[in-house]
C-alpha cells in the first residue's frame, strides 16, 4: 500500500515516457481519476480508462471463483501521448509540489506560473481539483498538488 498516492502515480507516468510505452496502469482513487481527466483535458494524454485487474498471483489460474471476485482492484489504464517519429513525450516534465510532510498552500494571487503559463499546476481547491488557470480565473486557491509540462 501506498500513501502518497498522487506521487506514486506522477512516478508511474515518469517512468512509462522515460521507456515510451504506450500504456501505464495506476491505481483507482478518485484524485488520480480527477487529475487523469485534467490531463486529457490539457492533451498531455490520449485517453485513460477504468479496468478491473486481479492478483498478479492469481493470474495464471483459469478458474474464476469467488474469491477471484472479490480480489479484483480497479486500475485506471493511462494511454500516453507522444510527438513525431521519434516519439518525444508530451509530458516532458512532473513534480510533485505539496507532499505529506510538507503541505503547500496559495491563494489566487500566489499562485505560481510554470514556463510563463505554458507549463499547468493542478491545485486542490475547495470546489474540486483544477488547473491553476481555472483557479485564478475562479479567483480561489488552495493547495498546489503538482506541477506538470
Amino acid at each position: 500500500m501506498v500513501n502518497d498516492t498522487i506521487s506514486d502515480m506522477l512516478t508511474r507516468i515518469r517512468n512509462a515516457n522515460l521507456v515510451k510505452s504506450q500504456t501505464v496502469s495506476v491505481p483507482l482513487t478518485r484524485i488520480s481519476q480527477q487529475i487523469c481527466q485534467i490531463l486529457e483535458k490539457e492533451g498531455l494524454i490520449h485517453s485513460f480508462r477504468i479496468s478491473f485487474s486481479s492478483d498478479p498471483l492469481e493470474k495464471n489460474t483459469k478458474q474464476i471463483s469467488e474469491k477471484n471476485l472479490n480480489s479484483q482492484e480497479k486500475q485506471l489504464i493511462l494511454f500516453l501521448k507522444y510527438k513525431g517519429t521519434e516519439k518525444k513525450p508530451c509530458i516532458t516534465n512532473l513534480r510533485r509540489i505539496s507532499k505529506p510532510g510538507l503541505r503547500i498552500y496559495a491563494n489566487h494571487k500566489e499562485i505560481p506560473k510554470i514556463l510563463g503559463g505554458m507549463g499547468i499546476i493542478i491545485l486542490s481547491t475547495s470546489r474540486g481539483i483544477m488547473t491553476d488557470r481555472e483557479a485564478r480565473f475562479q479567483k480561489i486557491g488552495g493547495e498546489i498538488l503538482c506541477s506538470i509540462w
